[in-house]
């Protein structure tokens, strides 16, 4: 006589947690290389940035280059926080809340960009971009979850 089973676990809680930890650190990777290349795209062409990504009102370099700044320093925070897993968590809550306003910001400003599909583009792209980065932060909290459990007396370094 056949008796089902339940459903078979197919990794364990450590397997689970290596593969969020991957996964973390390759989506703030590519979080840091997007906010530094954007950066990069902004200071030195703000020209081409404002023509083929962010065509609202008048341009202005100089207020393209203040952007990139940010994005910059953002871009620094999120590569610093691969090497120190402590900054993790708050640069991806800076960055999550970053997103979250610039999603706003187009919002409010949809009508503006010229041609108009772009307002509506970059709406939705950041829109999409915020879930993908607050993911980001999910994923760290529950790392940071995980590691709070296996080490219950923090030495105050970082791995």
């Amino acid at each position: 006589m056949a008796v089902a089973q339940g459903p078979q676990r197919l990794t364990s809680a450590g397997e689970r947690a290596a593969i969020r930890a991957d996964a973390l650190t390759v989506g703030v990777a590519l979080l840091a290389v997007y906010s530094l290349g954007i950066a990069l795209v902004m200071a030195a062409a703000p020209h081409a940035f404002f023509t083929g990504i962010g065509p609202f009102g008048p341009r202005n370099d100089h207020y393209i280059r203040d952007t990139a700044s940010f994005s910059a320093a953002i871009g620094v925070g999120l590569a610093i926080s691969l090497g120190r897993r402590s900054w993790r968590l708050p640069m991806l809550a800076i960055a999550t809340v970053q997103f979250a306003l610039h999603s706003i910001n187009h919002l409010v400003d949809i009508d503006a960009a010229h041609p108009a599909w772009k307002g509506y583009f970059d709406f939705a792209s950041l829109a999409a971009s915020t879930f993908l980065v607050a993911g980001l932060l999910w994923l760290a909290l529950a790392d940071a979850r995980a590691g709070a459990g296996e080490q219950p007396t923090s030495s105050g370094g970082d791995t």
